[in-house]
């Protein structure tokens, strides 16, 4: 007798099945910063404010309303008094303030801790110049009343609140399990961990599965259709398409490029292949030789032929990309480019002091375990060994150990990506600003922190775009990055799962998704 599949119980039980590509680095919304640590947390926690899914425009989360006064300056957040932590304890105005300071700790290793520079003082206390956080633009009026005040008006500040580094934490559960500063704490552990999103965390099975189930003290919690999710850390796209074929999985994170031909000729309902605000690049260390010299850097960057990267490799609908930011990202583009040019990149490496490629060290290029990964960096092992006539070591590392080192600068070059985290040119170009958490290269620059210190003092949208634009300029002159596709999001997606709308950011919020049949779902529509 035949066992039902996962989708066909899933169906039945309202239990998702998602691919999630890697094992989650932790579960802190306050230090993660991968996409597999996204999915999870934003099923545990939840912001003062939340996304459409359809349209990215904000909506209320934690908080009911907000008022921000004339000077565009000081927002006021009345939040809801239904909103509870999974343990019944309301979620007040000082969790947020005791997150946020807790943020700011340079002790903890927020990687996004540049992304509160916009609140007044925030920036001065993260650097340890002024100690007192009360004189930080954070505070709790009352129970349920926050007022932030900012340094400057700051138009996509409310697509901030929704990053998982402005989610709540519970102070009391943190003390609990160790110091406040202290990250990887046990206090993220299924036995532990208390958060305020629609699910709870059930079981965290290392390497084989992360399950979360419905939060019924959720505020929202009527809206929630879904009774579990389970997330598989699958590494390996073409074990997850088995997967998929197989029935076992909903939903998975990639689809591997020898297979989109196969889906577009017989299931293309399944295929989904959208836009996606995220840029596909390598980082190089520039506090090792010879990356340290700005020449061989350029060098490299101009000896990749990208669009053979897209078109014999990805396969899937990307494009070329010679700066960081991908273009029109709020009707803002970069004019800047390190063309694909052979000869002049040779020219570079000899003027290094390298001619044909004679004397330059065996350089290694990590990346992290994937098929695709792994295509692309053979790919430019034999443009560079072409082109330049050097010679490359390639490294795969799981994504824990990958992680590691790039933080810690254990590496010489390595793949690096970044989707956006609000639709704004900065949620990239902010990554590079010196003492970054995310920037992970070694490399700085005065001139490029002072372009985008300006772009935050003028309320005119072409002025800060060309500040911007100056500052990308320096980005890519200087290649401490080589920027090497836009990304598209490939995905399976069962033909049972609705509420699924496509955006840029690729965020689904799960509390507006559930399982149901086609023939359902038609006869449903049928009826209106």
């Amino acid at each position: 007798m035949r066992s039902e599949s996962n989708v066909e119980v899933g169906r039945q039980k309202q239990i998702l099945h998602f691919g999630n590509g890697d094992e989650p680095q932790g579960l802190d919304p306050t230090i993660v910063t991968g996409i597999p640590e996204w999915h999870i947390i934003q099923a545990l926690f939840e912001g003062l404010v939340a996304k459409d899914p359809a349209t990215l425009e904000i909506r209320p989360g934690v908080a009911e309303s907000w008022t921000i006064s004339g000077d565009q300056k000081i927002y006021t957040f009345r939040l809801r008094r239904e909103a509870r932590w999974s343990d019944g304890d309301p979620v007040t105005a000082g969790d947020f303030v005791f997150t946020w300071k807790r943020a700011l700790i340079p002790t903890l290793g927020n990687p996004y801790a540049y992304m509160f520079n916009c609140i007044r003082g925030a920036k001065t206390f993260f650097e340890g110049r002024n100690p007192d956080f009360g004189q930080v633009g954070v505070k709790a009026l009352d129970d349920r009343t926050l007022q932030v005040e900012l340094e400057t008006p700051t138009p996509y500040f409310l697509q901030l609140l929704d990053h998982h580094s402005y989610y709540p934490v519970q102070k009391k559960t943190i003390e609990k399990f160790g110091a406040v500063d202290e990250p990887n704490m046990r206090w993220t552990r299924p036995e532990n961990i208390v958060g305020n999103g629609p699910f709870t965390l059930k079981e965290w099975i290392l390497n084989r599965v992360v399950i979360v189930e419905k939060n019924p003290l959720y505020w929202d919690a009527a809206r929630v259709k879904l009774w579990q999710i389970y997330f598989y850390p699958i590494p390996n796209a073409s074990t997850e398409e088995r997967m998929f074929r197989a029935q076992q999985l909903h939903v998975t994170d990639r689809v591997p490029a020898d297979k989109l031909a196969v889906y577009r000729e017989n299931d293309p309902d399944s295929l989904h292949v959208t836009p996606y605000l995220g840029t596909y690049f390598y980082r190089l260390n520039s506090n090792v030789k010879p990356l340290d010299d700005v020449r061989v850097r350029r060098a490299l960057a101009m000896s990749i032929d990208r669009r053979q990267l897209v078109e014999k490799i990805a396969k899937g609908g990307q494009q070329p990309a010679y700066t960081l930011t991908p273009p029109n990202t709020a009707g803002y583009t970069s004019y800047a480019k390190l063309p694909h040019d052979a000869q002049k990149a040779q020219e570079l490496l000899a003027e290094a002091g390298y001619p044909g490629g004679r004397g330059f060290p065996r350089l290694e290029l990590m990346y992290n375990t994937d098929e695709l990964h792994r295509k692309v960096a053979t790919a430019i092992q034999q443009m560079w060994k072409k082109s330049l006539n050097i010679d490359i070591t390639l490294l795969s590392q799981d994504w824990k150990v990958f992680m590691d080192r790039e933080t810690h600068l254990h590496y010489q070059m390595s793949r690096g990506s970044w989707i956006g985290d609000y639709l704004d040119p900065t949620t990239f170009l902010d990554m590079f600003i010196a003492g970054s958490g995310n920037n992970r290269t070694g490399w700085s620059n005065p001139r490029y922190d002072e372009l985008l210190k300006q772009a935050t003092r003028t309320g005119d949208r072409e002025e800060r775009y060309a500040l911007l634009r100056a500052a990308e300029a320096i980005l890519v002159e200087e290649a401490p990055i080589i920027p090497l596709y836009t990304y598209t999001q490939m995905r399976l997606i069962s033909t049972d799962l609705r509420g699924w709308d496509h955006n840029v950011l690729d965020q689904h919020p799960f509390k507006y998704l559930y399982l149901e049949a086609p023939r359902e779902a038609e006869r449903k529509i049928e009826r209106h």
